[in-house]
């Protein structure tokens, strides 16, 4: 096939190539985009239903303990054991409100053996659920069968869904007398979570679901009910009154484990979803999160659009190259053949040139046969300048007329034609000509471009020839320009374009940042709110304790202060990762002897270790260690506790090896080993490889190692971990050795709580200051008990209304943040009422150096919350002591 009819087909070709390429990387850029944003916000979606599944337990767990604590009362197993008269149900009602107390999110009621209702909180509503029968309700049934029972429906009396928690009572044979039931609204939960644009959805055993964050998906059914299931949601009531519609929900496909992509149909909502779902423990509960995936899809379009492009600046320049490869190869192979041909021709001019140029002269042409196929335009000259040869190609080029082609014509006639149609330039006609004619004698070569007014562009390269004489060749070079300018322009196209991808990455960069300072002082402004109910359950919890004087009651007590110490640990290792993330956490490194803290670490958790039936080991050690002591605290606490948590049965080792100019300390325990390829993954935040000992009832929330590893990096410190499956494993921490072994110095001897009768406190006028009044409560209870006069227990603004000249008290507790109000502001506001200023101490939730420096600048006492009674107590102890 001739070049010219095969051009167009290789042209068509290389363009198929092109676009088949270019769509092949769209198609495999955005597959692999999306597929990595999907499972980016799968991440994303499972941490945060993890924290809504937690957010959930711990509502329940608030409740979880009243129906057992009243289990126990004297009054209401006696209530149970005879006919009532309305003086002692009116009597149990009030019982019963009292017990329940400000909570409107909560109902308890007395149930008898034959489940009917005998008195409950609510008796002053209309309707309330004093007289009503629940013998058919799961939750009756399970307690008096069992002891326990729990079941979510909607309230045969109110009307209004909750979860129900029930507790058998037993007499003192042993028989089941009644039971005493708590119903939790968790309407609350469910506007908490209509503040997230997710959809965040509950269902039960059944496929039901019962809680939502939007009204429409609420009695909805993810699968359809059998025969069976229909007849017990029939029998108990569980949804009465609601039509259990099918939720429509088409699953394309699946993301990973307990993720899928889906398309809600109805309740309609736009776009694919990222559908995870996550099992709630023990509950039989399933929790679902539907998050919209436009990130994903924009990602993919964000990818296909850069892989495009790539791809075709990739071919163009591969295009280029080629082009001027070929161009490149052209010109050498059209050069050699000019070469060649001038050599023999001069070998002919010089065996014959009188001949040849008679010859010429005689026919006159100067057509030569062996310059005709070649694609240049040639002419030569020779020593008097005047035409030898040429081909057609030069004629066409410049277009002379024939009378002018004629072999001896000088070639300042053809140099003349050509000033007169304007194509040497602006440059004065008679210069241009003198200059071009005198290059020919000097005989030099020369090679330039020319632009004519047609726009064609001419490479003309000009050679002497041995006897004198001159060889031009023009090469029209148009096309190789007009190519080379439109690949400038794609170029130039392309890095405008990456100049726009940079600055829409930069800007999606500095959103990200922006979204992360975002989530770290939200999660320091949750965990603080979250820690002032918290420390008002301790401070209950520490009265409880002392109104119960069986060993039964006293057992209960001692798991509420369990469970509220390991919530303050879960919110305290939140608070830490936030400090971490956001860069609030100081670091004061300086050498110390290693030997001493090691010994708080036998001291601490070896007790703990022996209540489980574990041997805990430390090997002393005299070497000193450059640290934060603080941190490295912290560190070994969580490595230890870990330790003692996930091992069953034998010891854990506590000792250390010298590394050159570092010191090991390591962790050893003999628990079940940690795999390989998870090794990596229980650094991670909220990740557990199982739950621990059976019977350890504070699971942690998976932070404690996700802190080391972050703790490790701000102080330098490598973190490792050796582990061998059946025998146990092996986590340390490289601390550099100080650069002198330090002194140890003698810890400070902790102030011991007083006793009960201790005099102090006996008579002390103390004010409580506290925005939140649950705390207030408690703690006015509590400094009452320890022998306190507490005239106040209240708000800021019940503080300034109260004050006045000469009643000051000789102690007050003052909260920090307290809405409009700074605590140490408000102190000297009543400082200037008083006249005077007595003792305080700062009793908050705000972590913050600046605020404990500035405390211990006044002699102030400074606590956090959730505050241990005793701690408090010790510290209010000693400064009145020193006071007095």
């Amino acid at each position: 096939m001739p070049l010219r009819r095969r051009r167009p087909l290789i042209t068509a070709l290389v363009a198929l190539f092109v676009l088949a390429g270019m769509a092949v990387c769209m198609l495999l850029a955005s597959q692999y985009a999306q597929r990595r944003a999907l499972h980016d916000e799968s991440q994303g979606v499972r941490r945060q239903l993890t924290l809504y599944g937690q957010a959930l337990e711990q509502r329940i767990d608030r409740f979880r303990t009243l129906p057992e604590v009243l289990a126990l009362d004297a009054q209401l197993r006696d209530a149970l054991t005879h006919p009532l008269t309305p003086a002692e149900v009116d009597a149990l009602n009030r019982k019963l409100e009292q017990a329940n107390g400000a909570s409107h999110s909560s109902t308890l009621t007395l149930i008898n053996l034959q489940g009917r209702a005998i008195a409950a909180s609510n008796w002053r509503d209309t309707p309330n659920n004093v007289g009503e029968d629940y013998h058919f309700r799961p939750y009756v049934q399970q307690a008096l069968a069992q002891g326990h029972g729990r079941f979510y429906g909607i309230g045969l009396t109110t009307g209004e869904a909750g979860y129900f928690l029930s507790t058998a009572i037993r007499g003192d044979d042993g028989q089941t007398l009644g039971l005493v039931a708590i119903k939790i609204l968790l309407t609350e939960l469910e506007r908490e979570w209509r503040q997230s644009p997710d959809v965040v959805l509950a269902s039960d055993a059944h496929g039901v679901v019962f809680l939502a964050s939007r009204d429409a998906w609420r009695y909805r059914l993810l699968a359809p009910l059998t025969p069976q299931a229909r007849q017990e949601l029939e029998a108990t009531r569980q949804y009465t009154g609601q039509p259990l519609a099918p939720l429509g929900l088409q699953v394309e496909r699946r993301v990973d484990e307990g993720t899928v992509l889906a398309r809600a149909q109805e309740p309609p909502l736009p776009g694919p979803l990222l559908w995870h779902t996550q099992e709630l423990a023990g509950a039989g509960w399933q929790l679902h999160l539907l998050h919209h995936a436009d990130s994903a899809i924009e990602a993919r379009r964000w990818a296909a659009g850069a892989a495009a492009g790539l791809w075709l600046a990739l071919a163009l320049l591969v295009l280029f190259v080629r082009q001027r490869q070929r161009l490149a190869l052209l010109r050498q192979r059209s050069r050699q053949e000019l070469e060649t041909v001038l050599r023999q021709h001069a070998q002919e001019l010089r065996t014959a040139q009188d001949g040849i140029v008679q010859a010429a002269r005689e026919a006159d042409t100067g057509l030569s046969r062996s310059l005709q196929h070649l694609p240049q335009g040639v002419v030569v000259i020779d020593r008097d300048l005047n035409l030898v040869a040429w081909n057609s190609r030069y004629v066409e080029l410049f277009r002379f007329p024939p009378e002018l082609m004629r072999v001896g014509t000088p070639v300042e006639a053809l140099i003349r034609h050509n000033a007169r149609r304007g194509l040497l330039g602006a440059t004065p006609t008679e210069d241009a000509i003198q200059r071009r004619l005198q290059h020919l004698r000097s005989g030099k070569p020369h090679l330039h471009e020319s632009a004519k007014s047609d726009g064609t562009v001419l490479e003309i390269r000009g050679n002497p020839l041995p006897d004198g004489g001159f060889v031009t060749s023009y090469a029209d070079i148009t096309s190789y320009k007009n190519a080379a300018r439109e690949l400038r322009s794609l170029a130039d196209a392309l890095e405008l374009r990456i100049a726009e991808r940079t600055r829409d990455l930069d800007a999606a960069r500095r959103e990200a940042e922006a979204a992360n300072r975002y989530k770290t002082r939200f999660v320091a402004a949750a965990v603080h709110d979250l820690l002032q109910p918290l420390n008002a359950a301790r401070m209950f919890a520490s009265l409880l304790r002392g109104h119960l004087h069986d060993a039964a009651g006293r057992q209960v007590a001692d798991s509420i202060d369990g469970a509220l110490a390991a919530q303050d640990g879960i919110l305290n290792s939140l608070l830490d990762i936030s400090r971490m993330e956001s860069g609030q956490l100081e670091v004061h490194v300086r050498d110390f002897a290693l030997g001493p803290l090691l010994q708080v670490m036998q001291h601490n958790f070896g007790i703990i270790a022996a209540s489980r039936g574990l041997r805990l080991r430390t090997v002393g050690t005299r070497y000193a260690v450059r640290s934060d002591e603080a941190l490295l605290r912290r560190i070994l606490q969580n490595l230890v506790s870990n330790a003692i948590r996930y091992t069953p049965r034998g010891r854990v080792l506590i000792g250390c090896r010298r590394r050159g100019r570092y010191l090991r300390i390591e962790v050893h325990d003999q628990g079940p080993g940690i795999p390989e390829s998870l090794q990596r993954e229980i650094f991670e935040e909220f990740r557990r490889l199982g739950e621990g000992h059976s019977q350890d009832g504070d699971r942690g929330a998976g932070l404690g190692l996700a802190i080391v590893e972050r703790l490790g990096k701000l102080l330098g410190h490598e973190i490792g971990l050796r582990s061998e499956l059946g025998r146990g494993s092996v986590f340390w921490v490289c601390v550099p050795l100080a650069d002198a072994a330090a002194a140890p110095r003698p810890a400070a001897a902790g102030a011991a709580a007083p006793p009960e009768g201790d005099q102090p406190l006996q008579g002390t006028t103390a004010w409580y200051i506290d925005d939140d009044a649950p705390s207030c409560e408690a703690t006015g209870a509590l400094l009452r008990r320890w022998g306190c006069e507490v005239p106040l227990a209240g708000g800021p603004q019940s503080a300034l209304d109260l004050a006045a000249p000469g009643n000051a008290p000789q102690l007050v507790l003052l909260d920090v943040r307290m809405g409009p109000f700074h605590g140490p502001d408000l102190y000297d506001r009543l400082c200037t009422v008083w006249g005077q200023a007595p003792s305080v101490v700062l009793v908050t939730a705000e972590r913050s150096s600046t605020l404990r420096r500035q405390a211990a600048e006044r002699g102030w006492g400074y606590l956090l919350k959730p505050v241990r009674p005793s701690a408090l107590r010790a510290l209010i102890s000693q400064m009145m002591l020193r006071k007095q």
